[in-house]
Parts: C-alpha cells; structure tokens; sequence
C-alpha cells in the first residue's frame, strides 16, 4: 500500500472525530490532529483503535503517543504493515 493509499485510508477514520472542517478537506502530511483538526486526545485514542481494526495491526503505547500528525501516523502504519 502507497502512501497516498494509506493517507486516504486514514482520512476516512479521522472524519468523524475532527471538527474542523476546512482543515480536513486540506488534509495533508503535515497536518496535526490536535493543532489543525480540533481532535482531543480521547478521540486520538479513538482513532488509533480505529487504525488497528481498519489496517490489522497492533499500535503499541509508545507509537500510540507519537501518533500526533499525519505523517507520523503513516509512517507507524506502514512499518507496522511492513513488519506483517
């Protein structure tokens, strides 16, 4: 799975949880989850359970709290699939 995939893939768990509307339709890699998308961090814990169900993979406590932005968030998912 590209990048672009895997972005996409994550744009869609992170809909329901931003409130910042204009900043997801601008969804890029350096967007962060809190500053530009409003998420709090219950949500951010919601989404991270969302990744592991949608990709099938187990997000550990220390990349779970790395998992800030976009990019981090890809760059977690796709060695988390590279490991599989």
């Amino acid at each position: 799975m590209n990048k672009d995939e895997l972005i996409a893939k994550l744009k869609v768990i992170i809909k329901p949880y931003t409130s910042n509307i204009e900043a997801y339709e601008n969804l890029s890699e350096n967007t962060d989850f809190i500053s530009d998308l409003n998420i709090n961090s219950a949500n951010l814990v919601d989404i991270v359970l969302d990744i592991e169900e949608t990709f099938d993979i187990l997000i550990d406590t220390t990349d779970m709290q790395r998992m800030l932005d976009v990019k981090t968030a890809v760059a977690i998912i796709q060695s988390k699939l590279d490991a599989k």
